[in-house]
């Protein structure tokens, strides 16, 4: 329970962190730059973040010998969840494409980061 809790303010923080710089590119850059649906993309991220995240450390608590499998199985779901995201997105005809894929990957870099620096941080302690 303890490593859920650490995980969702890590999490918060981070997401607060980028509304922040998105706020603030959105006022002081052109507002192309920054597609309309960044807001969207940010909370398609943070839910998705949560939930793999959760879904990790329930099974990492059944089973530790299957540790890398997991990881590497939530950020392969992730990968796909957000394949399924821009396919659904640009399905449903939005506007300035290019912005908003390249709007989408930036998002999904910092969340990768986040989850590689997790990845990183856990594995410390159990390498003895």
């Amino acid at each position: 329970m303890q490593a859920i809790k650490i995980l969702t303010f890590r999490l918060f923080l981070l997401s607060l962190l980028l509304a922040g710089l998105i706020y603030v590119l959105e006022y002081f850059l052109d507002p192309v730059w920054i597609h309309e649906k960044v807001w969207i993309i940010l909370s398609f991220f943070v839910v998705l973040t949560w939930l793999t995240g959760i879904f990790s450390h329930y099974l990492l608590s059944i089973s530790k010998e299957n540790s890398v499998n997991i990881l590497l199985g939530a950020i392969g779901i992730r990968l796909l969840a957000s394949i399924g995201f821009v396919a659904i997105m640009l399905a449903l005809k939005v506007e300035n494409i290019i912005w908003f894929v390249v709007n989408f990957f930036i998002i999904y870099f910092f969340y990768l980061l986040f989850d590689i620096y997790g990845v990183i941080a856990n594995l410390r302690p159990n390498s003895k």
